[in-house]
């Protein structure tokens, strides 16, 4: 595996975000629901890395789990998560909170529910600034105005005062990247970050992004189903099938040359089916479901649903490398 994408027993001294073997588990009443179980990945300082998968293959759990935001739930979570040489999940909930918009922050895929309706967008944006510094109300004011107009909100000194119901959804979401930028954290996670925003505007935030990778020194962990998307802006990829990570690696490898027959599907669903030359073709899809993570299967997590399937795939594989710092989980290796 790539250096910046690997299992460490210590915290890695280059690594700035190091996850390892991580579990998230919910009870509920048809029992405990395995989203996130035994994730390890870790992320070096100005290194973006993308993570893809279906709906439910547990890639917002786990980086809300990184976030912190697991606490004060149900979640029975296990594992460790270093950021900068400090392991979250057994830090108390004052650590977790300083580190929490300060070294690590979050856009997440809605806006309009992050944003509370009652509160104008500047005293939002001026309240994250406000935790973490020492600093007047009308220098929130003032580093607001400034994170607006960056993002580009146009005549953002009088936007400051209006609320959500009066942006755009490309607005808004504009907002919530000011909101987690304002303090510069060295972590950056945005979350399906142009979910639900026409072509124009998700061009807009798309080129947004681009800016931000070229401006902060932080690492990018972009959360997304579009994989055009994590071609254009990200570096490394983890693939995540129920719960777990199937495979890893440098995006222009994992994407040319796919190792696990659920990455190569995806791959195959991102095809445009009005660029091929036969209009007529059905258009490509994944059979099957995912597998109920209440009872999880004890063979490979994709079996029931791979075409290349044999004998083996009755033992569960681990995720090994096979060159190139490539990484997959797959008997076909």
């Amino acid at each position: 595996m790539p250096s910046n994408i690997e299992v460490v027993d210590e915290p890695a001294k280059s690594g700035f975000l190091d996850v390892r073997d991580l579990k998230v588990h919910f009870p509920t009443e048809d029992g405990l629901v395995k989203a996130v179980d035994g994730v390890n990945f870790a992320v070096e300082q100005g290194k973006t890395l993308a993570i893809v998968g279906e709906s439910g293959s547990g890639k917002s759990v786990t980086m809300q789990a990184v976030m912190g935001l697991h606490r004060g739930t149900r979640a029975k979570m296990t594992g460790e998560v270093w950021l900068d040489g400090v392991e979250l999940l057994g830090a108390s909930d004052t650590v977790v909170r300083r580190k929490r918009g300060a070294d690590m922050a979050m856009i997440f895929q809605d806006p309009l529910s992050a944003l509370h309706p009652y509160y104008s967008i500047g005293n939002q944006i001026g309240e994250a600034y406000l935790v973490h510094n020492k600093a007047s109300k009308k220098q929130a004011r003032t580093r607001t105005i400034e994170m607006l107009d960056r993002v580009g909100i146009p005549n953002a000194k009088r936007r400051v005062d209006q609320y959500p119901h009066e942006f755009s959804g490309g607005m808004r979401q504009r907002a919530m990247i000011a909101m987690a930028l304002i303090n510069n954290p060295k972590l950056l996670i945005a979350d399906e970050p142009t979910t639900a925003l026409d072509a124009t505007i998700e061009a807009q935030i798309v080129d947004l992004l681009h800016g931000i990778r070229r401006d902060i020194r932080g690492s990018i962990i972009l959360i997304s189903h579009s994989l055009g998307l994590v071609a254009d802006l990200c570096e490394y990829v983890i693939v995540m099938y129920a719960g777990k990570v199937v495979e890893t690696g440098r995006v222009d490898v994992v994407f040319s040359r796919p190792q696990h027959p659920y990455t190569a599907a995806l791959l195959a669903c991102e095809i445009d089916p009005w660029v091929t030359s036969d209009k007529d073709a059905p258009l490509p899809r994944i059979p099957g479901s995912p597998p109920d993570l209440v009872a999880p299967p004890l063979d490979c997590v994709f079996a029931a649903r791979c075409p290349k399937r044999f004998g083996r795939c009755a033992v569960a594989p681990e995720l090994e490398p096979v060159g190139d710092g490539h990484s997959v989980a797959c008997w076909l290796r």
